[in-house]
């Protein structure tokens, strides 16, 4: 039976004057979008855009919410209560789940942002307040986060589905976390070593982690991140490295 994964892509980032991402030129190659609903990038007009060219090239769309930090694009660690989490998260799927309405199309899934992922991947208290949202906004709607983390945990104890994620581009540590960006190799733009760790990744469930271990990684999609300079022309190797691995690219919702 053909593999299937997923292939997904963090956009709809631009806001005012700023521009972020390949959003016209990704979208096609993808098939699911986590589309910024404001908090850390993005803005009504650019989160529509985004929706608008998702529902025309028929790629699920994700919110992706983060953390009331534009000025640090969401990847500061911010000391905010569990409570304000999931309110937070509500207002933020809400805003993109209006405007996708709008667009014919709605909310599928989630994946929360930079220094929030990072942060409830780890924390018990703040993977229940990120579950907490989906499953009051929505119960149907899917986490992507994380293998093993306490995000996943924390949807199965919910009643919410999550799904697991592989990061093309990012270094792993030992325990399977990634590599703060803060040092150095934490973004790999290689092309061709970013397509051989997909393949290996799609093939063992496994990636070798920063210091040359193997940590196991069982995952449902494929992040390739819309800022990285190459983003376009990854998303193109990693599909074609897919294909030559006999791996159909669908979405997982």
């Amino acid at each position: 039976m053909q593999l299937k994964i997923d292939l997904n892509a963090d956009l709809g980032e631009s806001y005012g004057a700023y521009r972020y991402g390949a959003d016209e030129a990704l979208i096609p190659l993808v098939s699911s979008v986590n589309i910024a609903c404001g908090w850390h990038g993005g803005d009504p007009a650019a989160m529509r855009s985004a929706a608008a060219l998702a529902a025309k090239h028929h790629v699920a769309i994700g919110a992706h919410p983060g953390y009331p930090d534009l000025a640090g694009f969401g990847r500061r660690a911010m000391a905010l209560s569990p409570k304000e989490v999931t309110d937070g998260l509500l207002y933020q799927i809400g805003a993109l789940d209006g405007i996708c309405r709008a667009e014919g199309v709605r909310v599928r899934y989630v994946k929360p942002h930079g220094a929030l992922y990072n942060a409830a991947a780890k924390d018990a208290a703040l993977a229940e307040a990120v579950a907490e949202a989906i499953r009051l906004y929505d119960p149907a709607l899917v986490l992507l986060c994380p293998a093993n983390s306490a995000m996943e945990r924390a949807a199965k104890n919910v009643g919410v589905r999550a799904a697991r994620e592989f990061f093309a581009d990012r270094a792993y540590q030992n325990d399977g976390s990634l590599v703060p960006r803060s040092l150095p190799n934490a973004v790999i733009t290689d092309e061709a070593a970013v397509c051989a760790r997909v393949k290996t990744a799609v093939q063992t469930q496994t990636v070798l982690s920063v210091n040359g271990n193997p940590v196991s990684l069982p995952f449902d999609s494929i992040c390739l991140h819309g800022d990285n300079p190459k983003a376009v022309r990854l998303a193109g190797s990693i599909r074609a490295a897919l294909a030559e691995a006999d791996v159909r690219i669908a979405s997982f919702v």
